[in-house]
């Protein structure tokens, strides 16, 4: 039986998604860059200074570190002006009756997100108190698809990665969730998350009993 559950944020429990394609997309056009959804999908799940590398490089120019930095902060900076106007109503349908539903079970629940802003959007939503622990970007060495993201908040949470499963929207964290040794479920497209054990359209779909002697 499982004895953990560990969430992904963006694209699970919330929408932050169009928070950082806004931001991404005015860094992007002021480097020359052409930035629409179609090159967004590609970032899902890639954290912040990957996802700049994605962009810079359809750039002609060629960038320091520091310049990389310094652009990649910029990008931070707006994103977290937009993500300050958040509020409990941009919690996505579904997710807090499936934390209730973790909690009620006794299972532990861990946060795994590649955000450096998870507890700011957590709070602003008032979800905080519904976590055991939270792993995000500050305190890993590498981002999704590599597992020690999910690994970490294991550990942390005192469970054994094969009787803990995740839930996550993107290619990367579906494969970090595998990669780590759990069961995973993918909210999203059945065809994008191949790699999932199961998928579910939204946390609206979510069924605790179907996951927990998986």
């Amino acid at each position: 039986m499982k004895q953990a559950v560990i969430f992904d944020l963006d694209g699970v429990i919330t929408d932050t998604a169009r928070y950082h394609y806004l931001a991404w997309k005015r860094l992007a056009e002021s480097q020359g860059v052409h930035f629409d959804e179609a090159f967004n999908e590609h970032l899902k799940g890639i954290d912040r200074m990957g996802s700049l590398d994605l962009i810079l490089a359809s750039s002609t120019r060629v960038y320091t570190p520091a310049e990389k930095l310094a652009l990649a902060t910029e990008k931070n900076e707006h994103y977290k002006e937009l993500i300050a106007l958040m509020t409990p109503g941009d919690l996505l349908p579904g997710a807090v009756q499936a934390l209730d539903d973790c909690g009620t079970a006794g299972l532990k629940i861990g946060l795994a997100s590649v955000s450096r802003n998870a507890f700011t959007v957590l709070d602003r939503l008032g979800i905080t108190d519904k976590f055991d622990y939270v792993v995000d970007a500050r305190t890993i060495a590498r981002g999704k698809p590599d597992p020690e993201i999910f690994l970490a908040a294991a550990t942390a949470l005192g469970v054994a990665p094969a009787h803990c499963f995740g839930v996550e929207d993107a290619v990367a964290g579906v494969a970090s969730i595998k990669s780590a040794g759990m069961y995973a479920v993918g909210v999203g497209d059945p065809h994008t998350l191949r790699q999932a054990d199961v998928v579910i359209p939204s946390l609206a779909q979510f069924r605790l009993g179907d996951y927990l002697a998986a």
